[in-house]
């Protein structure tokens, strides 16, 4: 069976701002801040609504039977389009549980509207069983299935007042949480042009959510304390081994050396 861990970075999408509120006189910053201020006197938030996020970064978890790797998808100069054809080609091709931190809440309710815009084809991820009937009662979309697991709604009780922030959570245990920024320093990250940072920042992400899908895996019993320790110590070494700084970083920081 392969699982995948995802996770996604995004940044206000200025040409849709422009669009919406009639900005086309304005650079990006003037737009993106004239969008957090209609957000923020609209709900009293500055977090713009899903059709708004751009997708700048999406790095992933892949346990398979034989291997486990953590990359981002495409290069550092990918386009939107062409980072979420990767996500859902991969689905397509593999057909992985999916697990994610408010994967649910955000992540792919962006990426739907995101493959609307640019046409992209998910015929795998959008089955229901009129095609394959193993879907019908386990498919990426259904609430309480289990082929799309996110966790932060799993652990809540599938109830808001239950759910915290993906930092808190591997805080609790004992895990690094956030390294190099947070997810509010992406869009001045980006307009710096650190995408290799935001990369990087998101590879910590899916790193923090594989932990805790490990450990919510051995409390359920899908794992026993001798398999979720070996599962523990394959990632401590490839976190070790890597040529990657961040994921060095990130093992450095994660107690039990």
């Amino acid at each position: 069976m392969n699982t995948l861990i995802f996770d996604i970075e995004t940044v206000p999408d200025t040409e849709l701002g422009r669009r919406l509120y009639e900005l086309r006189d304005l650079d990006d910053a003037a737009v993106a801040d004239a969008m957090f201020t209609r957000r923020r006197q609209e709900t009293g938030s500055d977090f713009l609504s899903h059709e708004q996020h751009r997708v700048v970064a999406i790095s992933v978890v892949m346990r398979s039977r034989e291997s486990l790797k953590i990359w981002s998808l495409g290069e550092e100069g990918s386009d939107e389009k062409h980072l979420i054809e990767r996500f859902f080609d991969g689905l397509d091709r593999f057909t992985p549980d999916l697990v994610s931190w408010n994967g649910t809440g955000f992540d792919l309710p962006v990426l739907h509207y995101r493959c609307l815009l640019h046409g992209v084809t998910a015929a795998r991820y959008w089955e229901l069983g009129d095609n394959d009937q193993s879907f019908r009662y386990r498919n990426y979309l259904s609430r309480f299935h289990w082929r799309h697991m996110d966790l932060m709604d799993i652990l809540s009780g599938f109830q808001g007042r239950g759910r915290v922030s993906l930092n808190d959570a591997a805080v609790l245990l004992g895990l690094p949480g956030k390294l190099g920024m947070h997810g509010g320093e992406v869009w001045d990250a980006y307009r710096r042009g650190e995408i290799a940072r935001i990369r990087a920042y998101c590879e910590t992400d899916v790193v923090n959510t594989y932990l805790i899908f490990l450990r919510f895996e051995l409390v359920r019993g899908h794992l026993s304390a001798a398999e979720h320790a070996a599962e523990t110590s394959r990632l401590r070494t490839l976190l070790r081994e890597s040529q990657a700084a961040h994921l060095r970083e990130f093992e450095a920081a994660w107690p039990g050396n």
